[in-house]
């Protein structure tokens, strides 16, 4: 029967040691490979492949709707007051927001964003903090304090708001009127006022008229595009045009 000298208990302690070294490194690598699979099959099934959030968009209709007012969609919030679409889901091009004067309040959005960067849509999907809703743009750097919600020229534009007219005035755009502005003040928020413009105002719309959310018709969408070009056209159709929708305090409008 052999006797194992120290040394030679040594070199056996050494090639065990490499053993399972090795044993660990094969372990480690095969992790490294799983978690990188695991990661490409989350983004292909968070994102269908493409990089786009998977909301569904309204096909763009080839004329102006007015038809039928909206249903019932909040689009934006500012603490209790909410925005609800101006137009009828149907003709419904694309939503907006854009920064814009500095005494308009911050909006918050209430869908999805889909232009976000890759990261943050995974890094939503994976704190589960995506939202739900109409999916929507982010045309230039800054606060949201603008939205644009696109229709084609012609389409029925309807109160965002339960609310009051408090002034309809010309809305100028390169020396020329184009529409209308419309300022409601809402029943929700009394010490604010919802700007809403790119409209030809409703020949039966009168300062002091009370106005409801989704059923009481301001007008129609005028053709802005035509005098000045519009973000909004990078996604819509039509050239982007808009309702345009901003929320001021009313002091800043000189409004009691």
């Amino acid at each position: 029967m052999s006797t194992l000298t120290p040394r030679s208990r040594h070199a056996a302690r050494l090639r065990e040691h490499r053993r399972r070294a090795q044993a660990r490194a094969r372990w480690f690598a095969l992790a490294i490979v799983v978690g990188v699979l695991g990661v490409a099959a989350l983004l292909l099934t968070a994102f269908d492949g493409t990089g786009n959030v998977p909301v569904a968009q309204p096909d763009p209709p080839p004329l102006p709707v007015t038809a039928a007012p909206p249903e019932p969609q909040v689009l934006a919030t500012v603490g209790n007051l909410r925005l609800e679409s101006p137009v009828a889901q149907g003709g419904i091009t694309a939503v907006g927001f854009h920064g814009s004067e500095a005494s308009a309040l911050v909006l918050q959005p209430t869908g999805p964003q889909a232009n976000e960067g890759l990261l943050a849509r995974l890094w939503h999907r994976i704190t589960g903090t995506s939202r739900q809703g109409l999916a929507w743009y982010q045309l230039e750097g800054g606060a949201p304090r603008a939205l644009d919600v696109g229709a084609v020229a012609g389409t029925d534009v309807y109160s965002p708001v339960d609310g009051t007219v408090v002034a309809i005035r010309d809305h100028v755009v390169s020396g020329k009127v184009v529409g209308a502005e419309i300022e409601l003040r809402p029943t929700a928020a009394p010490s604010l006022v919802v700007s809403v413009r790119n409209v030809r105002p409703d020949r039966a719309l009168t300062v002091g008229a009370n106005v409801a959310a989704g059923s009481s018709k301001l007008g129609r969408v005028v053709n802005i595009r035509r005098f000045e070009e519009q973000a909004l056209g990078r996604f819509a159709t039509d050239g982007g045009n808009n309702v345009s929708i901003e929320v001021l305090p009313s002091a800043s409008l000189g409004i009691p």
